[in-house]
């Protein structure tokens, strides 16, 4: 049997530690936050990300590193042309198929209800031992939900949203009136039809990846077209939402809410305005960590490695042009 190491560069997500274990027990597994990987190096021939930036610097301090597997879909924190340049294969684990992209939208459908129903001041009221039958909530039923992103998770998404009785919008690359029709949506535009999301979006959910074009997608403008007392959900990216200007819209009580599972900074401050608000239901980037979806992710990210070592063509390889052109 031949053996390896793997490196997580993070030593947070600590399931992760125990889904690959059992899926690849051969392997050497090591969790080392990013900071002490680039003050001390290591030796392995794979690296997980783990949320951290993988930059060509971080892939010089990795001794004998071949492949940069991904432990789920975003590659944005990863620099794709120091791999290639390095001859390092660069591979995610997309959404659809493991369980992650309906774990995820499991997230979202918990984080609107959450918000709508006040579960942050329900949980007070009754600990508080007030009066019973309050705080009012608000119903999903008869509202429009906008979906930003219409790809896996939001195809997931669609499709638990449609028993709650929710008019369905949403935006892709480019408008798809089949898709829409087979997921009960009135309509997916694309970016054209931006503005016209923003405008109907009772309940926005964000479902798209972060990249230069969508970073600060939701900034003041957009807040400003949102229809009257919108909840925001999103559990991406950080980088997709104005930080600040959320505040402001939430502070100004512009909207009903937010659910917020990511943020621009991870992990955020413990003394950040966003927690401790009524108004919002905060996690700590968990909507993927649930049991399915590791052991989904695991299966495949051991499959790839074995790829690996058996010299065989890896799946979802995102630098494979790029490689075979050096």
């Amino acid at each position: 049997m031949v053996s390896l190491t793997v490196v997580v560069a993070g030593t947070g997500f600590t399931a992760l530690r125990r889904f690959m274990s059992e899926e690849m027990p051969e392997a050497g597994l090591e969790m080392i936050d990013a900071a002490a990987l680039r003050a001390d190096g290591f030796a392995a021939e794979v690296l997980i990300p783990a949320m951290s930036r993988i930059d060509g610097a971080l892939m010089d301090r990795i001794g004998g590193l071949r492949l940069i597997q991904q432990w789920g879909a975003g590659l944005e924190g990863v620099d794709l042309a120091a791999a290639s340049a390095r001859r390092i294969a660069v591979a995610n684990v997309p959404t659809a198929g493991t369980g992650n992209a309906e774990s995820v939208a499991e997230w979202c459908v918990m984080a609107a209800i959450a918000v709508s129903r006040r579960l942050p001041l329900a949980e007070q009221a009754i600990r508080a031992g007030k009066t019973w039958g309050g705080p009012i909530g608000r119903a999903l039923l008869g509202r429009t939900a906008g979906i930003l992103g219409v790809g896996g998770i939001g195809q997931a998404l669609a499709a638990r949203l449609r028993p709650f009785g929710m008019r369905m919008v949403g935006i892709k690359r480019r408008a798809d009136p089949e898709l829409a029709q087979r997921l009960g949506m009135e309509w997916i535009g694309g970016r054209e039809r931006l503005a016209e999301l923003w405008r109907q979006s009772d309940y926005l959910f964000l479902c798209l990846p972060l990249s230069e074009q969508t970073r600060a997608i939701l900034d003041e403008a957009a807040l400003a077209m949102l229809a009257p007392q919108a909840c925001i959900v999103n559990a991406a990216r950080g980088g997709l939402i104005s930080q600040a200007a959320l505040l402001r819209a939430l502070e100004q009580g512009r909207l009903c809410g937010a659910g917020l599972d990511v943020f621009e900074q991870e992990p955020l401050d413990p003394g950040s305005p966003l927690l401790g608000r009524p108004d919002v239901v905060a996690t700590a980037h968990i909507a993927g960590v649930t049991d399915v979806s590791y052991r989904g992710i695991a299966q495949r990210v051991a499959a790839n490695v074995r790829r690996l070592l058996a010299g065989e063509a890896l799946d979802n390889c995102v630098n494979r042009d790029a490689l075979a052109r050096r």
